[in-house]
């Protein structure tokens, strides 16, 4: 394999670790601020980032049309903020393994709003996902407190398959100007959360060294794994990449275990790949997808998290 072949999934590796030291930082956060200060930061500290890109690179900026891009911006803000919520209470091993099941989603969702028919590798896929979610439970059963966390986080998974669909329908808009107004509309999402639900934590926690920075890391991963992963979706095959994408559940169980999070188990780790190995199958099955429309199609899948 050629050096210019291999590029492709070393932006992707490099985007899923970038979004896996997001996904940490947001989580132990926790101990210094509420959930909706570090999903504001990651939604606004992109918008900045990436605007800023964008006008170096001449993108011609949408805001108020079409109706389809509103969709899409609403359904990501709505997948971002599950995943803060989710991540404020659960492991981001959990939380990503979780998340990363859109694409099952994707494909269920495809027959009422496309029109296709899921295939028997879809359903099978769907059988073993459910497998493994449960398995990734607790062995005594999940209590009520972390209940919620755990059905948002799936949720979250559900509306980014709605945002991904939504990006379908965004073929001829520039990648830049789609992320703009995505974090843009996330973080006037995340301000409202900030006033609508409750707050545990205050202003003299946040404003403190180590609270900013990692705040500010939140940010600039997340921009950092929007970049590698842009870059690998525009130059390498949608599905591969997608299924490389994947590797961001592995990164985060691995800082997980480090940290002390986690404990591997015989269960969690059996969960993890029922989750992993079918969400793979049924991105493989996207290489059905014409190539210039999937590569559309599978265009920053990570963003929302």
């Amino acid at each position: 394999m050629s050096g210019s072949s291999i590029l492709p999934y070393i932006w992707m590796v490099l985007g899923c670790l970038s979004f896996s030291i997001m996904s940490e930082l947001a989580h132990h956060l926790k101990d210094y601020c509420d959930w909706q200060v570090a999903a504001i930061f990651r939604s606004f500290l992109v918008f900045v980032f990436v605007t800023i890109y964008g006008i170096s690179q001449g993108t011609k900026f949408v805001y108020f049309s079409p109706p389809r891009l509103w969709i899409r911006s609403i359904a990501g803000s709505l997948s971002l903020i599950g995943g803060y919520y989710a991540l404020n209470h659960l492991p981001a091993s959990t939380v990503s393994t979780l998340t990363n099941t859109f694409p099952i989603w994707v494909a269920l969702l495809s027959w009422p709003l496309l029109g296709t028919w899921p295939s028997i590798r879809v359903w099978i896929a769907v059988f073993g996902g459910v497998i493994g979610v449960s398995l990734i439970r607790s062995p005594e059963g999940l209590t009520q407190s972390n209940d919620w966390p755990f059905v948002i986080a799936l949720a979250s998974a559900l509306a980014t398959a709605i945002a991904m669909i939504g990006l379908h329908r965004l073929k001829n808009f520039d990648t830049n100007a789609i992320v703009v107004h995505f974090s843009a509309v996330a973080t006037l999402f995340c301000i409202a959360c900030f006033f609508l639900f409750e707050r545990h934590r205050t202003l003299a926690e946040i404003v403190q060294p180590l609270p900013l920075l990692m705040l500010l890391g939140v940010g600039v991963s997340a921009t950092f794994g929007q970049i590698f992963l842009t870059k690998a979706f525009a130059q390498g095959d949608p599905a591969k990449v997608s299924v490389v994408g994947l590797s961001q559940v592995l990164f985060t169980l691995v800082i997980d275990l480090i940290w002390g999070e986690v404990e591997l188990t015989q269960r969690l780790l059996l969960g993890t790949l029922m989750v992993l190995l079918p969400t793979a199958l049924v991105m493989l099955e996207r290489k059905k997808i014409p190539t210039a429309e999937s590569r559309r199609m599978a265009v920053v899948p990570e963003q929302d998290q």
